[in-house]
């Protein structure tokens, strides 16, 4: 995948930058995999904002991706194309199960149209394939990992990640996260083997708010601009520090490095935190 960039012709215009969609080889998504997606602008059931600086956008559907696929366990598919999703930073490839059956899975990098990909125990290693964590090699890239056994791929599926099996002890394996993070998972989980493609979407510059807007979100302002009774920041005479020892949220709960994990019984599963240097 590569960027396009344009002639600046309008301030926005000079510095953006989009995918050149080189990959893509089909426009349109297959129906019956697709259904209606409703937003919400950030509204919960009483409509009162409870998310910020959300809303708009253009109109999209729904991919139904199988991060799972192990019913489809020894069955081969054939990779029929590779397609565009607005849901997600990936690229999706549509893939036909020699059982007649089309499903969408996320495409890894270097994916082409015609490739045989599987989902066994223990099958061959190869880019798309999936399997059992403890048959795949030490040090190897995969992505679409499992945390709890036949719940599907939670871990590793923005585009650009990679997850690696740093080794295999007892009954568990202990992989590196792309944030630096080590931690554990079942040796019997399931991994696709790979990376997820789209590999230069980091690298993307959105240009213009009107972009932004066509993507759902709205204008954000620095909480130092706003008066003290919209924000702990705000208030002040012209360009002043935030006047506090610790930034904080528009709720007062301290804000960035502060940790809000709440999840503690699985701590055990975590071998090295991200923040350990």
């Amino acid at each position: 995948m590569t960027l396009k960039k344009y002639k600046p012709t309008t301030p926005g215009r000079r510095q953006m930058t989009m995918s050149s969609f080189e990959e893509i080889t089909k426009t349109k998504p297959e129906k019956n995999l697709t259904f209606t997606l409703k937003k919400n602008s950030g509204r919960n059931n009483l409509g009162r904002i409870t998310v910020r600086h959300r809303g708009g956008g253009t109109r999209t559907r729904y991919r139904i991706v199988d991060f799972n696929r192990t019913d489809k366990l020894d069955i081969e598919g054939t990779v029929s194309a590779i397609e565009y999703d607005p849901n997600r930073t990936a690229r999706i490839m549509l893939v036909q199960y020699v059982d007649g059956e089309k499903r969408y899975h996320l495409a890894p990098d270097g994916m082409k149209v015609g490739e045989k990909i599987c989902c066994k125990e223990k099958g061959k290693i190869k880019d798309g394939n999936r399997m059992m964590v403890k048959n795949i090699p030490v040090g190897y890239s995969m992505y679409e990992v499992e945390l709890k056994e036949g719940k599907g791929g939670q871990l590793g599926r923005s585009a650009g990640a990679i997850i690696k099996l740093v080794s295999l002890e007892g009954t568990h394996a202990q992989i590196q996260m792309p944030s630096g993070e080590i931690r554990l998972t079942g040796k019997t989980c399931y991994a696709t083997l790979g990376t997820v493609g789209n590999l230069e979407h980091s690298n993307i510059v959105i240009g213009k708010a009107g972009r932004m807007r066509n993507m759902g979100w709205k204008p954000t302002v620095r909480g130092k601009a706003m008066n003290p009774v919209d924000h702990p920041h705000g208030g002040g005479e012209g360009g002043t520090s935030i006047g506090l020892k610790y930034p904080k949220t528009p709720w007062g709960m301290p804000a960035l490095g502060f940790k809000t994990r709440r999840r503690k019984f699985t701590n055990n599963m975590i071998v090295k935190d991200r923040r350990r240097k």
